[in-house]
C-alpha cells in the first residue's frame, strides 16, 4: 500500500465473538493499515483468537451501549480514515478494492454509506425489508460521532458531506434463534424506555395494528415471499418486534408490581413480636 496516501484503521467492536472474529479480521487485512479491536469484556476466548492471529491492537472497556462504546473507541484509531466493521460482518474483495482506491485517491465526501447483504440463519435475505439496508461505516475519524446512545445509533458526520459505496458489506445477522432473542430483549426494552422518557403513550390501536401491518408491508409490499421460508420468518419476526416494543411501553406505564408475600410475612411477624 502506498504509504504516502491517507491511511485506514479498521475498527472492530466486539464481545464474545469467538466464532466470528477470525473471518472478520481476515476479511479486512487486505485494506487495513491498522486493525483496532475494541473489546467490551469477552469471556469466551475471543481475545485468544485475536492474539493468535496477530497484527491487531486491542483496547478494552466496559460496555454501556453501542453509541457510547463506539464514541470511546473511534478517537483511538491511529489513522485519519476509519472503517467500522462489526464482528458479524465481512468485507468482500470488491468492497476492499473500492475502499482502498477511494482512500488512496481524493475522497469527495467525509463519510460513506455501505449497503449490506444480510443473512438469516445462514440464508441470504434479498427482500423482506432488508434489500436497502445500509450503514454509515467509512468516515474521517475526527468528523464522526454517534449522535445517539442506543444500540441502533447511527454515526453523524460533522460536515454533513456524505457519499455511498457500490459494493456491499456481508452481514451474518443471526445464526440461531437463541442469538436473535438475546438481542430482541435488549432492543425492544431500550426502545420502550426511550419512548417512555419522551412521553409517548401506549395505545391499544397501535399495539393491535403495528405487528400485522409491519408483517404485510415486509412480506407482501417488500416481496418477502420471494425469500422463501427464511423470508417468512424474517417478516414474522419483524412484525412481532414492532408489536413488542409497544407492549413493553405498556408494561412500563401500566403493569402492576408482583406482590411479595415473603416481605409481607416478615412485616407481620415483626408486628406480632412488637
Amino acid at each position: 500500500m502506498n504509504l504516502t496516501a491517507p491511511r485506514l484503521t479498521v475498527l472492530i467492536p466486539c464481545k464474545d465473538e469467538r466464532r466470528n472474529i477470525r473471518p472478520c479480521i481476515e476479511s479486512v487485512r487486505p485494506l487495513a493499515d491498522e486493525i483496532l479491536v475494541a473489546d467490551s469484556g469477552s469471556t469466551d476466548g475471543t481475545l485468544d483468537v485475536v492474539r493468535r492471529l496477530g497484527g491487531c491492537r486491542v483496547i478494552q472497556r466496559e460496555y454501556v451501549d453501542s453509541g457510547n462504546f463506539k464514541n470511546w473507541a473511534i478517537p483511538q484509531a491511529r489513522h485519519g480514515w476509519v472503517l467500522l466493521v462489526d464482528a458479524d460482518e465481512r468485507v468482500t474483495p470488491p468492497l476492499a478494492d473500492e475502499i482502498r482506491r477511494l482512500v488512496a485517491g481524493k475522497p469527495d465526501a467525509d463519510g460513506y454509506w455501505i449497503y449490506r447483504a444480510n443473512y438469516f440463519l445462514g440464508h441470504r435475505i434479498r427482500f423482506s425489508g432488508w434489500r436497502n439496508d445500509r450503514v454509515l461505516r467509512l468516515f474521517r475519524r475526527d468528523l464522526a460521532r454517534y449522535d445517539d446512545s442506543g444500540d441502533h445509533a447511527e454515526v453523524a458526520i460533522a460536515s454533513g458531506n456524505v457519499g455511498r459505496l457500490r459494493a456491499r458489506l456481508r452481514h451474518y445477522t443471526y445464526w440461531s434463534y437463541d442469538q436473535y432473542f438475546r438481542k430482541f430483549h435488549r432492543y425492544t426494552t431500550q426502545q420502550a424506555e426511550r419512548w417512555h422518557r419522551q412521553g409517548r403513550r401506549a395505545s391499544r390501536l397501535d399495539m393491535l395494528a403495528s405487528g400485522p401491518l409491519r408483517f404485510l408491508r415486509t412480506y407482501v409490499l417488500q416481496f418477502g415471499f420471494l425469500d422463501g421460508v427464511a423470508g417468512l420468518q424474517v417478516c414474522a419476526l419483524t412484525g412481532f418486534y414492532s408489536f413488542m416494543k409497544r407492549a413493553r411501553l405498556w408494561e412500563l406505564q401500566h403493569a402492576l408490581p408482583q406482590p411479595d408475600p415473603e416481605a409481607e410475612h416478615v412485616v407481620g411477624e415483626d408486628n406480632k413480636a412488637a
